[in-house]
């Protein structure tokens, strides 16, 4: 990147350069013929007013064919030979030349020389070979008592060509010596402007898994390469958060599948001591119990990683209100309390977009949830477009806990009672489910005594 800006600028520059050298050079010789004709115009226009004034004050006849002043001369009228003066002690006009004078014959001897008889002034180029050896000439036909005088002046290009030789050096050596300067410049200063960049990439390149706490330089700038390093430790933030997240779910994980294989690792050598008594039915039927709660454990661990993976769902018209209650008369069915009143409120014909068997999860999760810590009752309901509210009678949920109750493993001892039947799954396994099918899980406050849960699949429904 930094030699492609180096690049890149430099041959910006150099165009820009060669285009400004080249407009300055064009109106520099511009400037410097118009100036020459300016010179040309002032001579020959000094020179009439000469040649009237002599003629008006009587002091001489109209100048013959010659010079006013120094100079070459032409003319079709008569000729005096070169450098002819115009009179003794009279001014004259240096680089001036009489081409015609005389009576009224000399404006057909003007016209026959190419000259217009009138006082116009033309303005002519007389260029010897090579750019800037000619002259810059003005011809002027002045109207005399005495006649008709044509007079021409010239202003040499020689000034215009050792300007411009002064200028090329200039050019020719500044250019290239800016350029030079232009690409050292850029080169330095893209190396510091990218010097937080490599910061950033070296201090980036030493983050592993073992310090997710170190952060990248944030420089004071506050232009695109700060916004980068904001962006970039915020994307550190969430993987420190999801891996540190990660190794509590491993350890918890391994915690509770500890406990149960301990426990039925412990029965099952107490049964083999004592196959022979009555005592070991007890400690099979036991030891059946530890087993399926290693299985259910292991299967909510299966079903977890899949939602984690952001697996696809099967999805199909199911009918919500059918789902719900098959799961919670399952739920009924497989729970360790008696006399915990089950009711359904099912509405019909509620009909949506889903995974069968995860929404019967999710129902069946939270009937569990309701049936383990309910006083009496629990109410599954069932109402369109797709929602599903799941009530008890128990203890309820402190409001600071309604979002803490949906991490994973976690029980509320000081809020419900602890009991053998859960491992902390259950309702992060719902909010999973829910998350997926593009609705929502919340604990919302109840009326009464006990916990509302409202799983809202209104966006999957629409």
């Amino acid at each position: 990147m930094r030699v492609v800006a180096t690049v890149v600028a430099t041959t910006t520059v150099a165009l820009a350069l060669g285009v400004t050298a080249a407009a300055l050079v064009w109106a520099l010789r511009g400037r410097l013929e118009a100036t020459a004709d300016q010179d040309a115009e002032r001579r020959v226009a000094g020179a009439a007013q000469l040649v009237v004034a002599r003629a008006e004050a009587g002091t001489a006849a109209p100048a013959p064919a010659g010079t006013v002043g120094s100079g070459s001369a032409a003319g079709s009228g008569g000729a005096a030979g070169p450098g002819s003066a115009a009179g003794p002690g009279e001014p004259g006009q240096r680089g001036v030349a009489v081409l015609s004078a005389g009576g009224p014959a000399s404006g057909s001897a003007a016209s026959a020389a190419g000259v217009p008889p009138d006082p116009d002034v033309l303005v002519a180029t007389m260029a010897e070979p090579g750019w800037g050896d000619g002259y810059r000439t003005v011809t002027k036909v002045v109207a005399a008592p005495g006649g008709a005088v044509t007079l021409q002046a010239r202003s040499s290009l020689e000034p215009i060509r050792a300007a411009l030789d002064a200028l090329r050096p200039l050019l020719f050596v500044g250019v290239p010596a800016l350029l030079l300067l232009v690409a050292g410049l850029t080169w330095v200063l893209v190396g510091r402007a990218l010097a937080p960049v490599a910061a950033i990439r070296e201090r980036f390149t030493d983050i592993t898994a073992s310090d997710l706490h170190r952060r990248v330089p944030v420089p004071p700038t506050r232009d695109e390469v700060a916004r980068l390093a904001v962006a970039m430790n915020a994307t550190l933030d969430r993987l420190e958060t999801a891996v540190r997240q990660h190794r509590r779910f491993v350890a918890d994980a391994a915690h509770e599948l500890r406990s149960p294989i301990a426990t039925l690792r412990t029965r099952l050598e107490l049964g083999r001591r004592a196959v022979l008594e009555p005592a070991a039915d007890t400690l099979v039927e036991e030891s059946l119990v530890d087993m399926s709660r290693i299985q259910a454990l292991a299967a909510d661990l299966l079903l977890l990683s899949r939602l984690d993976a952001k697996e696809p769902l099967r999805l199909e018209e199911v009918d919500l209100g059918q789902v719900a209650a098959e799961a919670a008369a399952e739920a009924s069915l497989r729970s360790p309390r008696e006399g915990i009143r089950l009711d359904l409120d099912v509405a019909p014909d509620v009909v949506l977009p889903g995974s069968r068997s995860h929404l019967a999860r999710l129902v069946g999760n939270l009937a569990d949830n309701a049936l383990r810590h309910a006083a009496s009752a629990v109410t599954v309901r069932v109402c369109g477009p797709g929602t599903v509210e799941v009530i008890d009678d128990g203890p309820g949920i402190p409001l600071e806990h309604h979002e803490r109750v949906f991490d994973r493993f976690t029980r509320l001892d000081e809020a419900r009672d602890r009991d053998a039947g859960g491992c902390g799954l259950g309702l992060a396994i719902a909010r999973d489910i829910a998350l997926a099918h593009g609705g929502t899980l919340v604990v919302e406050a109840a009326a009464g005594p006990g916990a509302r849960f409202r799983a809202d699949l209104r966006v999957t429904a629409g």
